[in-house]
């Protein structure tokens, strides 16, 4: 079943592209995908590995993958429109927008687990908890996860932002720091958070909870205009649900493997933290609605208390419906 509606999908997305092949001439460039999305990933191309795992990687489009260490990068670079498709957490579209003039909007939803979502403290520290970090140098990753749930976490310990010395610091530099001394804590995500254990880091605060979960799909302008790039971006997102239903129907060990090898981690612990995360929440798309806005609102307005938002942000400035359909029928 799901492989007959890969195809349907596939042939749909197939139909509008012809007309740009068939515009290049010549029966060998007519054979070759003739749309090209540019579209990011964080920490490691997970989104890639698994749609090549599960055998869902043979697109009509061209997709080139490019990595960076946050989605506040990614927003960044659609900001500069070296990228068409951003995913990200529901923070960095808040801040790329900030301006009042974004050249992009949100047109997905991807629900995913928001485990590795931690404030860590190295080998042999005495912080024990949120409460430990007053007057502590505590690094984390802005405009990103790590700087929402941090907030958070102070403000329920009974701490101000300004009660702890906070240091913006990429995912990488944070890790060195962290190891060389030269920050007591580091709030941080994904990768970052796995190597830090492995170095001997214990957790002391984790944003588990307090996140909602909802990982942004967000498309430069350029994109929704174009009705190719617009159905292939909604075929990708319909591709990546189905491929992590894939790794959910059986397939979950081979897939450990490869997160491992990409990760540099056990395989024990990589197959633990695989299954934990898509039994905590299993990754699959949804389209826009009221309460993704309303959810994504809220962390706009925490940002505004917090300071690093001049001014209040309404959000669903930036988001758009204009996918819904398409991304419904290729689900």
């Amino acid at each position: 079943m799901l492989f007959r509606r890969t195809l349907r999908t596939s042939a749909a997305v197939l139909a509008l592209l012809l007309p740009f092949a068939a515009a290049c001439g010549g029966d060998a460039q007519a054979e070759s995908p003739t749309v090209t999305l540019t579209v990011g990933a964080t920490g490691w191309k997970v989104e890639e590995a698994v749609l090549k795992y599960a055998h869902l990687d043979d697109t009509p489009y061209r997709i080139k993958w490019s990595l960076f260490q946050g989605g506040d990068q990614q927003l960044q670079a659609v900001r500069a429109g070296a990228l068409d498709l951003a995913s990200s957490s529901e923070i960095p579209p808040v801040f790329a927008a900030a301006d009042g003039s974004p050249n992009f909007e949100v047109v997905a939803v991807q629900k995913g687990a928001t485990l590795n979502q931690e404030v860590v403290v190295p080998k042999g520290s005495e912080v024990t908890d949120i409460a430990g970090l007053k007057g502590k140098k505590v690094g984390y990753v802005q405009n990103t996860t790590a700087h929402y749930f941090l907030y958070e976490l102070l403000k329920r310990a009974g701490l101000k932002w300004s009660d702890v010395d906070a240091k913006p610091l990429l995912p990488n530099d944070g890790l060195a720091a962290l190891n060389g001394g030269g920050i007591d804590a580091f709030a941080s995500y994904g990768t970052s958070i796995i190597t830090a254990h492995q170095q001997g880091a214990t957790t002391v605060g984790s944003g588990r909870d307090i996140l909602s979960g909802n990982f942004l799909w967000s498309a430069r302008d350029s994109v929704l205009k174009s009705p190719a790039q617009k159905a292939a971006a909604a075929d990708l997102i319909a591709r990546i649900t189905k491929a992590y239903a894939y790794v959910r129907d059986g397939h979950l060990d081979g897939f450990a493997k490869v997160t491992a090898e990409a990760t540099h981690q056990p395989l024990a612990q990589a197959k633990k933290d695989l299954a934990d995360a898509q039994a905590q929440r299993p990754t699959q798309a949804r389209t826009v609605g009221a309460d993704t806005i309303a959810s994504q609102q809220k962390v706009a307005d925490a940002f505004t208390e917090l300071g690093a938002l001049k001014e209040h942000l309404d959000v669903k400035s930036f988001w758009t419906t204009a996918l819904n359909a398409d991304l419904k029928k290729a689900l």
